[in-house]
């Protein structure tokens, strides 16, 4: 694993500081980290730390919206058979569960479909066209993919079928043939935020016909706890619209939570205290993509719109179960993917990662490629056999766009999509080192060396002494911490161990930790994955740590922790 370089922000001016923690009656700390995130004045951080639901733009803001809303209200008053399709992952199942619960609400002839990972791929298939036309549906609305469908949404022309996209990728040189595409990300569209995920544009649908037809907004609101888990999951920023859409969704899940199905899957991770967006991520995420990974997204859908408690754990503990063979699955094709990189001198040396390997199993290549990118922390593809072809997922490191990357060597691929970090690929088997030396080249024509070693922001330096209770409670009211509002981290010099370090667990660190100016003031820490700097603990030197400050509860009492994210020996 590499070294990671700090970068401490600078720190804003220490008038605008103090005017604004005045207004706002906060610490000078605080008030430094808000205006690094552009908050300026007490309005915005009223805003900030009190999301409202009436900072929700106006969904008729989204082109194309206006005629979306027709072709639903159209087909439901001419008793239309709908199908509402989406892909497979987080994004996908939750965003199809938001729009078939909203619309089997008030009207019963709708359906959904989740296409099969490794008989169809990703994104709008050929089958799911021939299904929707063999079972007699005039409508599809496509969640979480359908930007790029072109030849689909032209296929289910010939078929008499419309298309509805709602999709947050970006969009190819064409806009396909629908009745309406719903993207922010297209160039023609004036939507003031760019940033929702496909959820989120479907919430926006039912958020425009919910108007439309002059019904509450509690009708649409009653979904964010779904939207909620799908901004979390899909890594996009949390601010602007989705810092609104975030907040509300954890409130419901935490204060008034509605759904059967989520509640099991809850009671399956023993999560008893409040959820955070991390839990939402770590624990929340994984069980519901590993339906579509190991099974089928369908089961995934079917959790979260069921309406019977019994049904709903039934369903769980089957989603439960292939959660961990997703683990075991996940854990050994890492494995083998190292030795792979290991085994070859030019392989360690590149800027890139291509590994394949025609057994790996399809629905784990994403989180292989994640734990590869903490490992070499490089841009890195993993690939496997998907029938006649080669299928692939990406991640990328920050900073460094690897859609962009891959679109550049798009003439060896058969199709690509995805975000700036995170990408599907396919191409023939014939053409994977072809691919491979041409995304190397790519890579190593546009990346810097500093984007290749990993870093910490850190928001500002702070003695322990400067830590409270009530400072962290209010740094808690940040959140939803998320992209573009990451969970503030500080910096602490002249750090020592008070004797307590030890290893926790497989290999995380445990401390008691003090400041050489202020032995007295004392905090537990926790390190995970940190277990390597023991022997530096134990020694007796100082060290500087960055960090963040949560709150551990443990029998109903409520402490402070320091949570480690990296530690520097200091060099004399």
């Amino acid at each position: 694993m590499k070294a990671q370089r700090w970068t401490l922000l600078p720190y804003p001016d220490t008038e605008q500081v103090n005017v604004l923690a005045n207004a706002i009656n906060v610490r000078p700390a605080i008030a430094a980290i808000l205006l690094q995130r552009g908050i300026t004045d007490f309005e915005q951080a009223r805003t900030f730390f009190v999301p409202l639901l009436e900072g929700l733009h106006d969904p008729f803001l989204m082109k194309d919206m206006k005629e979306a809303v027709e072709r639903l209200t159209n087909a439901v008053n001419r008793n239309e058979k709908i199908l509402v399709y989406g892909d497979y992952d987080v994004d996908g199942t939750t965003a199809v569960a938001l729009m078939y619960s909203f619309i089997s609400s008030f009207y019963p002839n709708v359906d959904y479909y989740i296409p099969d990972r490794y008989k169809e791929g990703y994104g709008i298939s050929s089958q799911g066209v021939h299904y929707a036309h063999e079972q007699g549906f005039s409508l599809i609305i496509a969640l979480d993919c359908g930007i790029k469908s072109i030849d689909k949404v032209g296929l289910a022309h010939t078929f008499g079928i419309d298309f509805i996209i709602c999709d947050h990728h970006l969009p190819g040189e064409t806009i396909p043939d629908a009745v309406a595409v719903l993207d922010p990300k297209r160039n023609d569209c004036g939507y003031p935020f760019k940033e929702l995920c496909g959820c989120g544009v479907g919430f926006k649908l039912v958020q425009a016909f919910c108007e439309s037809q002059g019904w509450s907004a509690q009708q649409a609101l009653q979904y964010l706890d779904l939207v909620a888990i799908s901004i979390a999951a899909d890594i996009v920023p949390v601010n602007g619209e989705n810092r609104i859409l975030s907040h509300h969704g954890l409130f419901a899940l935490n204060h008034s939570p509605r759904r059967p199905g989520l509640k099991a899957l809850l009671e399956h991770a023993a999560i008893k205290r409040e959820l955070s967006v991390g839990d939402l991520v770590f624990t929340i995420a994984p069980r519901i993509n590993a339906a579509g990974r190991i099974t089928s997204g369908r089961e995934a859908v079917s959790l979260l719109v069921a309406t019977d408690a019994a049904d709903a754990r039934e369903i769980s503990r089957r989603i439960d179960d292939n959660n961990s063979i997703r683990k075991d699955l996940d854990k050994s094709i890492t494995s083998e993917a190292l030795d792979m990189i290991a085994g070859s001198v030019s392989w360690q040396q590149a800027k890139t990662t291509v590994v394949y390997h025609e057994d790996w199993n399809k629905g784990v290549v994403g989180i292989v490629a994640s734990r590869l990118t903490e490992t070499y922390y490089r841009p890195t593809i993993v690939l496997t056999r998907s029938g006649d072809k080669v299928a692939g997922s990406a991640r990328s490191v920050r900073g460094y766009d690897v859609y962009r990357a891959i679109e550049a060597c798009s003439v060896h691929l058969e199709q690509f999509g995805g975000h700036k970090y995170a990408a599907g690929l396919t191409l023939l088997p014939e053409n994977i080192d072809l691919f491979r030396e041409a995304f190397e080249l790519e890579v190593c024509a546009s990346i810097t060396e500093e984007l290749l070693q990993p870093e910490i922001i850190i928001d500002a330096a702070l003695d322990f002494d400067q830590i409270s209770m009530k400072f962290s409670t209010v740094l808690n009211r940040m959140s939803p911490f998320g992209p573009e509002n990451m969970q503030p981290v500080f910096r602490a010099d002249n750090v020592r161990d008070a004797g307590f370090a030890k290893r926790v667990g497989e290999n995380h660190l445990k401390c008691l930790l003090y400041q050489e100016n202020d032995p007295a003031v004392r905090f537990d820490a926790i390190g995970f994955k940190l277990d390597r700097f023991l022997p530096l603990l134990k020694s007796g030197k100082p060290f500087s740590i960055a960090y963040s400050i949560e709150q551990n509860v443990w029998n109903e009492q409520v402490a402070l922790q320091l949570v480690i994210k990296d530690i520097k020996e200091v060099k004399n």
